[in-house]
């Protein structure tokens, strides 16, 4: 009776002891037939005791208790059987691995079909795992990592509580348990832990493997990618595993995902830049990438990086340590991010007043800019005009702001989402950070091709031969053209361009041929570059070492020319906005052959700086609706400036005949147009002035001088250059023949 009593208060030594010191009584007086009895019911007693010792041995696996596993311990020492006891410790974990994960999947299977099937409980563990609903695969896996960690805790705070007891039997010898028995404890207990951790991989990768997580947004996959994350270091603090199991599984499962994720998003960027307006979508002056939440684990990974972390003292501390109580790591929330904040201002800013001024009043137009007409004699404008409408073009460049389109701002969160991707993915990764530079590759190119073609399919040296390289790359990896291509596997990662929206108009020119749109679209995409290469670093962290040239080559041939793309957009609206041909056709009807020298410029300079003040008023006028970065400002008056020098030299190279009052008098028309666009802009010095002055210079020169003056300025056409040699006074028809002969030869040899 007392022997019961004993074990159902747990108490299994006490009932032990009992039973065997019944048995030694028992034995001295055997030769009695009512002791035989008495020695059998004691020994069936003992087998029973060792059973419920067995299932409350098996009830340690998901509920450690030291208390009752030293009952448990003393227990089985009493009966000599530790190293049986551990042995058997050791199939019930196998054994409470298998039925907690096939209890928990049995229980979302049955939720899922609405009714309990008892036929459920005769399938296979993969089979369970198929019928999870996708709406309850998250938290399934959350339930399975949970109970898993409990039975994972348990075996290590086993071997914690054998570490502590041989410990402290070296200092106690009145501890008894020979060095055998727990050295066998200890060792198997050791080789254990891999075993354990294998089972539990074994789970988890049948569940991930058995279910579809293509169709799961984006946060979702995260998550679980996060979930999975935390239970394989879990894994390397329990054993030192790299959970090659589980990571490959998560490989496979995230290499069919992110394939069809990004695809998905290509087709989307694809839509949102045929729906774009290109307008500036605006943020605060301080904006970066940083502040999106997609890049906050960008903060945190830096964080938990940081503490000071000695490789050699790693083994089962963080987790484990952490979580000595009843805690589950799986019960922390992954963090979520701060609300972002990307649209507030500063203190003491105001993004419209700073940047589009758009209540302001016309003050800042000078009246004279207002006019239908403008006076042809430009001397009657005074100068305090002039300086009047460059300060009203300056004034907005006070204070810059990011300039971003809402297209640009997605593909900035998608560098977030794919980098995050990559941080969890690290077998992956490079092929994410691939599929990372076709996102900007296809921004890159829908830029061009909205805004910058125009001018590249009618001027041969608009784009640099860098730039040209880097949009036949990606116009031949990137891009099908569905004219010209045919659908097959060789084209299947290929995407069509986008088509710009109807809604944008690039022809009217009071709005300088959609400079907004184009302001819009340049500089987004050079604050794409610059975020691009603000993460680079990072990016190289992310990826294998092997790989990081790639990086470095996208950065110097793709990124670094997403500045040079400003030169063809801005140089349309150049090209445009003034009638340079007009002005050659007028420069035609100019007398070059006069004989004196002439003190009054002709009207063709006043015509050409009146369509100059146009386009300022009308730059002015844009400026107050959306912000003009200063390099822009500066490139449109370059392109103006260059198309005017290329149209005087153009204009002269047409004179049939030029005496030396011809040729002061293209001093005079050319210096008249310095002094007045000089007050214009704040471009200084004047681009390519130099060109202009040397050409005129050149009618002065004697033949041998002429000479080497040709062969050493290749920036002139043959053209421009015959013109300039029939027109010198000073050459005999011998020589003038001699030099047309060596301008031709050398274009033959430029060909």
């Amino acid at each position: 009776m007392s022997d019961e009593n004993s074990l159902q208060e747990e108490d299994y030594p006490g009932a032990i002891q009992l039973c065997l010191e019944c048995q030694k009584a028992a034995s001295t007086f055997k030769h009695f037939s009512c002791i035989s009895e008495l020695s059998t019911k004691l020994q069936d007693t003992l087998v029973m005791t060792e059973e419920q010792l067995d299932v409350a041995l098996s009830k340690v696996c998901s509920n450690f208790d030291k208390v009752h596993y030293q009952k448990l311990q003393e227990a089985y020492s009493l009966l000599g059987k530790t190293q049986t006891a551990v042995d058997q410790l050791l199939m019930h974990f196998a054994s409470a691995i298998h039925n907690t994960a096939f209890t928990i999947i049995l229980e979302y299977a049955e939720k899922n079909s609405g009714v309990k099937d008892r036929s459920f409980q005769k399938r296979q563990y993969s089979d369970l795992c198929k019928l999870i609903d996708s709406v309850d695969f998250s938290a399934c896996l959350v339930d399975l990592c949970k109970a898993l960690w409990r039975i994972m805790h348990s075996y290590w705070c086993i071997l914690e509580w054998h570490d502590i007891f041989n410990d402290k039997k070296q200092i106690d010898d009145s501890v008894n348990m020979d060095d055998f028995n727990q050295n066998y404890i200890h060792q198997k207990l050791e080789h254990g832990l891999l075993r354990v951790w294998q089972d539990v991989q074994q789970k988890v990768k049948g569940y991930l493997l058995a279910s579809d997580i293509s169709p799961f947004k984006f946060d979702e996959f995260i998550q679980i990618l996060a979930h999975i994350q935390r239970l394989i270091d879990i894994g390397e603090d329990f054993c030192g595993s790299r959970s090659e199991d589980l990571q490959e599984s998560v490989r496979k499962q995230s290499v069919n995902y992110f394939r069809n994720y990004h695809r998905g998003f290509m087709e989307e960027l694809r839509t949102f830049l045929e729906n774009e307006s290109w307008e500036i979508c605006p943020v605060h002056s301080a904006f970066s990438a940083v502040h999106l939440q997609e890049f906050r684990f960008l903060a945190r990974k830096s964080i938990s990086s940081s503490p000071d972390k000695t490789s050699g003292n790693v083994k089962r501390e963080s987790f484990f340590k952490k979580h000595m109580q009843c805690s589950n790591p799986f019960d922390e929330k992954i963090e979520e991010d701060e609300k972002e904040d990307i649209f507030s201002l500063l203190e003491n800013e105001d993004y419209h007043e700073t940047q589009y001024n758009s209540d302001s009043d016309d003050s800042e137009i000078p009246d004279e800019l207002k006019k239908d007409f403008i006076d042809e004699n430009t001397e009657d404008i005074p100068n305090k005009v002039q300086s009047k409408l460059n300060k009203a073009c300056s004034g907005k460049r006070k204070k810059e702001f990011p300039i971003l389109t809402n297209t640009a701002l997605n593909v900035l969160r998608s560098f977030g989402k794919y980098m995050q991707m990559m941080s969890v993915l690290k077998p992956i990764a490079f092929d994410v950070l691939i599929c990372m530079t076709q996102l900007f590759d296809y921004y890159m190119y829908s830029v061009y091709i909205f805004f910058a073609k125009e001018m590249s399919d009618l001027t041969e040296n608009v784009l640099s031969n860098k730039l040209k390289t880097t949009l036949k790359r990606i116009r031949e990896n990137l891009m099908f053209e569905e004219e010209t291509e045919a659908f097959d596997n060789r084209n299947k990662d290929k995407i069509p361009p986008p088509k710009l929206s109807v809604v944008v108009n690039l022809k009217k020119v009071e709005d300088l041929y959609g400079l907004a749109e184009r302001v819009a679209a340049a500089e987004s995409l050079v604050f794409l570059a610059e975020q691009f290469e603000l993460l680079h670093p990072h990016l190289e962290l992310l990826i294998p070492s092997t790989k990081r040239a790639f990086l470095q080559q996208f950065c110097s041939q793709t990124v670094s020319q997403a500045s040079e793309l400003r030169r063809p957009v801005y140089m349309a609206v150049a090209a445009r906005t003034i009638d340079y041909e007009q002005i050659i056709v007028l420069m035609s009807a100019v007398k070059w052959d006069v004989n004196e020298i002439m003190s009054q410029h002709s009207s063709y300079v006043d015509i050409l700086l009146r369509e100059l003040q146009v386009f300022s008023m009308r730059l002015s006028e844009v400026s107050r609706k959306i912000p003009v970065p200063r390099e822009a400002y500066d490139l449109l008056w370059e392109h103006c400036i260059r198309l005017a020098n290329h149209s005087f030299i153009e204009g002269f190279s047409q004179a049939k005949k030029c005496t030396n009052g011809g040729r002061a008098l293209m001093q005079l028309d050319y210096q008249q147009f310095l002094s007045k666009v000089e007050r214009l802009t704040e471009l200084q010095p004047l681009p390519g002035k130099e060109v202009v002055e040397s050409y005129i210079k050149a009618y002065y020169m004697l033949e041998s001088n002429l000479e080497q003056w040709i062969r050493s300025h290749k920036e002139y056409t043959n053209k421009q250059l015959i013109g300039l040699v029939n027109c010198v006074t000073q050459l005999n028809k011998k020589g003038r023949q001699r030099l047309i002969n060596l301008i031709e030869e050398g274009d033959k040899l430029r060909r």
